[in-house]
């Protein structure tokens, strides 16, 4: 009886283990990051950042409106990057902030200067990002985005996430006082450079 020769594993394919483990250490720097730069009153880009945004003007909360806004984009990437994406972001999503609102429980910052919260903050922020998206997750709208035209068009997602994050503050400046703008705009000069500088999927084979 003929049996189908067993198709030889990628050794370069992330385990189970591998992912569960990338998607928490992510998830974590994430939602340090954030806290870091909610006790410094600076408010983030992308969908979070809309999000806080829009909580102002709407009686619902800040988890409720990211989960919701972040529904069109989870279906875009159920349908451009799999099922698999879908499932680990929307896990992701959950996670972070989980473990944001863990953090706060557990830390009292009583004060942290801007710069450093935009600095620290957004370099954490962009180091989760990058182990999410390295583990094929994103974090939502402005990210999935990115992976997409990655994916489709080979555009550098570094690079992508400045353009879609400048233009949320663009928005965010109806909202915000200038020196929170500039603080916040720091902060996601801070997360997109990391992507920048190293998240190159020619050098990378994990995924």
């Amino acid at each position: 009886m003929d049996e189908t020769p067993e198709i030889p594993r990628d050794p370069n394919e992330h385990t189970l283990l591998e992912d569960a483990y990338a998607m928490l250490t992510g998830c974590t720097m994430l939602a340090l990051g954030l806290v870091l730069m909610k006790s410094a009153g600076i408010v983030t880009a992308g969908v979070a950042g809309i999000a806080l945004l829009l909580s102002y003007h709407v009686p619902l909360g800040v988890g409720l409106l990211f989960f919701l806004i972040n529904i069109p984009f989870l279906l875009l990437g159920m349908r451009v990057l799999g099922r698999e994406f879908l499932i680990k972001t929307t896990l992701a999503i959950l996670l972070i902030f989980g473990l944001a609102t863990l953090a706060r429980a557990s830390m009292d910052i009583a004060w942290v200067h801007p710069a450093f919260a935009a600095l620290v903050g957004g370099t954490c922020s962009g180091m989760g990002v990058l182990a999410l998206v390295r583990h094929n997750t994103g974090v939502g709208g402005v990210n999935i985005i990115a992976l997409w035209a990655q994916k489709t068009r080979g555009v550098n997602i570094g690079r992508l996430h400045m353009v879609l994050d400048g233009a949320i503050l663009l928005v965010a400046a109806t909202s915000l006082s200038l020196a929170a703008l500039a603080w916040s705009a720091l902060s996601v000069v801070a997360m997109n450079l990391v992507l920048v500088a190293y998240h190159k999927p020619d050098r990378y084979l994990g995924y």
